[in-house]
């Protein structure tokens, strides 16, 4: 993890500071990319403890297209339930927003546009709702063709794995008041090297918060490879992490400057004993066929929390930093 500790540095040495709208400021800098290799251990930080079973239960939810903080919370993860319910230094916008349905609510989020975006429009039914002297009016019930982008990246990883266009988007701007929080980790890309049956992640991120989220957004990164080259026979390869607003807090510096001067230790091994095809040998696998019976989308809903683990995971003294909301 020394890759992110060195830019943890640079940028409390070198970035700007300004205001945003958490009310807390931040040193910035614009842009940076890092590399984590997964035949060098799992990427969890060990100058803190992370807290690998909130990520865990995160991802998970979103792989299911969860919405609703009670959801993430049944899987072992408490970090939506701020964004849901709570004020932070400022009034939470998504509290009086009529969109959201009540206590937990999430609305339109990562995982459900990971699952289920918003395709085509169709009218379904056209219905009166008024009428005057001259005119009928008549709303239109609307529904949309439903676009599961995760099913559609794990059958092209096993069929067609040299396809260039395996990308999970987040990014929706005409459902933004439809959500409690717009996505930062906004796009995946998973890249397949057949020949030497590895398979790599990409991801980008438009808001990077050094302190609590990076860690955090790498080790379920890293969690994302190994699930979906476990269930698609590669070998989870490396993560790519591209980063635009990469910023620490300012009431994050001080215990940030205390990890920097912590020992690294060796990174752990994650343990997977959840679905997998079983094959790591690309030679025996006959992709010109639909994904083995019991891994569609369905394998999503079957991943639990206690399927991973970490194997040697050492780490220094806690760390107390609140989120900025």
């Amino acid at each position: 993890m020394k890759p992110y500790l060195d830019l943890v540095k640079r940028v409390i040495e070198t970035g700007t500071r300004q205001s945003n709208r958490t009310g807390i400021d931040t040193l910035f800098i614009p842009g940076s990319m890092l590399h984590f290799n997964m035949s060098d251990g799992f990427p969890a930080v060990t100058t803190k403890r992370l807290a690998f079973k909130s990520v865990v239960g995160e991802l998970l939810g979103f792989l299911r297209g969860c919405d609703s903080a009670e959801q993430f919370r049944a899987l072992g993860s408490t970090v939506w339930d701020a964004n849901a319910n709570e004020n932070g230094v400022r009034p939470n916008p998504w509290l009086s927003n009529a969109n959201r349905k009540g206590k937990d609510d999430l609305g339109r989020i990562y995982g459900v546009q990971w699952r289920n975006w918003r395709g085509k429009p169709h009218i379904v039914d056209v219905n009166p709702v008024s009428r005057d002297a001259d005119n009928m009016n008549f709303m239109a019930e609307i529904e949309y063709t439903p676009v599961d982008q995760l099913a559609n990246v794990l059958n092209t990883l096993y069929t067609n794995p040299t396809d260039r266009r395996m990308i999970i988007n987040g990014w929706r701007p005409d459902e933004f008041g439809q959500m409690a929080l717009p996505p930062c980790h906004i796009l995946y890309q998973f890249v397949a090297d057949v020949s030497n049956n590895k398979l790599h992640l990409c991801m980008y991120q438009r808001s990077a918060d050094l302190g609590l989220g990076v860690p955090f957004n790498i080790a379920s990164c890293a969690l994302f490879l190994h699930i979906m080259s476990a269930l698609t026979g590669f070998k989870p390869g490396v993560f790519t992490h591209f980063m635009a607003d990469v910023h620490v807090y300012v009431n994050h510096i001080e215990e940030l400057k205390i990890q920097l001067e912590r020992p690294l230790k060796p990174l752990p091994q994650l343990v997977y004993n959840g679905p997998a095809v079983g094959i790591t040998d690309n030679a025996t696998i006959d992709r010109s066929t639909p994904i083995l019976v019991g891994f569609d989308s369905s394998v999503f809903d079957t991943l639990m929390p206690s399927h991973f683990s970490l194997k040697g995971y050492e780490y220094s003294a806690g760390s107390k930093m609140e989120m900025a909301t």
